[in-house]
């Protein structure tokens, strides 16, 4: 027995070789498959960019034309070196610019013309991958120079209000009250787009556009907040939905430090299909993971529709799942911000102990990682009051258990927008709880047999019974019968199914080949 929980060190092994079972076939799945934001974010890292003048990026107009003439299955990069090749012209963007005005026709080369295109585009996505590592070496040097927060767990605060231009004084704001990750949510519907919006935008709603631009500008101010505080303030943006691939790939070009990025809240609640969304996983956590980019998961999210206490295990599934999936796609420990909620009702007789032994029994199952506890949401009723209190218990049981990441819980949830106001109020809970028991963890220990453990041992062993019965039947199906978030996601249905093909023989990637060479 192992831990504040005694858990059982063999059955915390069989529960994850149960994981790494139900995983791997949908690993090799996704091994054997590409999507059109795959293929569009190899030609942006391999300098595609820009929009034309309806907003379309010229990245989606290049593969949407190479697609037309020879399909997906081979991937785009060898049809499109071998077109520039062949056209005389060295300018990705502008090889983009007469396919969609239809005076360039593709084909997938063969023999020495295929040779060279796969040798110009790999020395093309290199650049772009260079330009990444250098990011990563910047980020390292700023977290040097300017140091990392003093406590954990980190405070992590939303700022979104649609225009970039007022996100960063919010933003600029927040990080001088004590926040020490600025998440700036994306604009409603986003990750239903299958196109990445272009510039900086002044309009959203409920969030802010995620654009190349906006990141830029909102990294630009947070690296001033850093100087300012002394401390290195990190930026948080969304790789989820149609275009995972390709906003991994552009958080790694302008800096970002953690990304939302979980296939499953896109299968359950945006009804993005299974495979699609699988597949744009793995390469964008491989371009994460070479970023030095933390994740967040979004386990949490399952317990908005489903029982926080009868379905307690799925999210100890999925967090299973989530760890097999980072592993293989290269994330280290430190990058695993796998979530979890304090969602269960309120007057549901002993909630926070039941609170407690979850949390405490996703601190000990993944030790390294820097989870990501996020507060109340399901059952805020709109009483202020009510609702502070609830927040504090969630900070409380954050500090408590050692969080890594601890989301700001905002009083007025489920009621408005969050204002300045409501922000430095939930602020001042967070400081006032962190202030007074930041180094609780170090004395909370459930007693033997009690209430906290025989609830921890019993919400794993549940774990590992739902881990067997998903091995034997696969996770495309489990997730199809309704297992997490009672949600059926059927895997032969669902929105960017037509954006999905299985690899012809003779398909090339050169980022997956140079991402995968040098792990």
């Amino acid at each position: 027995m192992t831990g504040k929980l005694g858990l059982d060190p063999a059955l915390v092994a069989r529960a994850r070789e149960l994981a790494r079972r139900a995983g791997q076939p949908v690993v090799d799945l996704a091994r054997s498959h590409t999507t059109v934001s795959v293929e569009r974010a190899v030609l942006r890292l391999a300098g595609v960019t820009g929009a034309d003048p309806d907003g379309i990026p010229w990245v989606n107009r290049l593969v949407d034309a190479v697609v037309a003439d020879v399909g997906l299955g081979h991937g785009v990069a060898a049809p499109v070196f071998d077109a520039l090749a062949r056209e005389g012209i060295a300018d990705v963007t502008l090889l983009a610019q007469k396919a969609a005005a239809g005076s360039v026709r593709f084909g997938q080369p063969s023999g020495k013309a295929a040779t060279a295109a796969r040798r110009a585009s790999r020395k093309a996505v290199a650049a772009g991958i260079r330009s990444i590592d250098r990011r990563r070496v910047e980020r390292d040097r700023l977290v040097k120079r300017f140091g990392d927060p003093a406590q954990r767990p980190w405070i992590y605060l939303i700022v979104a209000t649609g225009d970039i231009y007022e996100d960063i004084p919010q933003a600029q704001a927040a990080a001088r009250a004590g926040a020490d990750v600025i998440a700036v949510i994306r604009s409603t519907g986003q990750s239903l787009l299958d196109y990445v919006p272009e510039g900086a935008t002044r309009e959203g709603f409920a969030g802010t556009y995620a654009t190349q631009e906006n990141f830029r500008l909102m990294r630009a101010a947070l690296d001033e907040s850093s100087k300012e505080l002394g401390r290195y303030v990190r930026l948080t943006n969304y790789a989820s939905g149609l275009c995972m691939p390709e906003m991994a790939t552009l958080a790694g070009l302008e800096r970002l430090d953690m990304m939302l990025n979980d296939s499953m809240y896109g299968i359950l609640f945006r009804d993005i299909n299974p495979i699609r969304t699988f597949v744009d996983q793995r390469f964008s956590r491989q371009v994460h993971a070479r970023a030095g980019i933390i994740i967040n998961t979004g386990e949490d999210n399952y317990l908005t529709t489903a029982d926080a206490v009868d379905e307690a295990h799925t999210v100890t599934v999925s967090q299973l799942l989530n760890e097999f999936f980072a592993h293989e796609a290269g994330l280290a420990d430190w990058q695993l911000g796998l979530g979890h909620a304090f969602e269960i009702n309120p007057d549901v007789p002993e909630s926070l102990r039941l609170e407690l032994a979850h949390a405490l029994l996703a601190r000990e199952l993944f030790p390294d990682a820097p989870l990501k506890w996020m507060p109340p949401t399901k059952h805020m009723t709109g009483d202020v009051f009510r609702g502070n209190l609830l927040d504090g218990f969630f900070n409380l049981v954050g500090t408590m258990t050692g969080q890594g990441i601890l989301l700001v819980g905002m009083m007025t949830e489920a009621v408005v927008t969050p204002w300045l106001s409501d922000r430095d109020i939930a602020l001042q809970n967070v400081r006032y709880v962190l202030g007074a028991a930041g180094g609780l963890h170090e004395d909370f220990v459930p007693a033997p047999g009690g209430f906290i453990q025989a609830r921890a041992h019993r919400v794993l062993g549940e774990a590992v019974d739902l881990l067997e019965r998903i091995g034997d039947q696969s996770l495309l199906t489990a997730i199809a019968e309704g297992t997490f978030g009672i949600m059926k996601r059927p895997a032969d249905r669902g929105k960017g199914l037509d954006g999905v093909a299985r690899h012809e023989a003779d398909y090339y990637n050169p980022a997956t080949e140079i991402l995968e060479q040098t792990r």
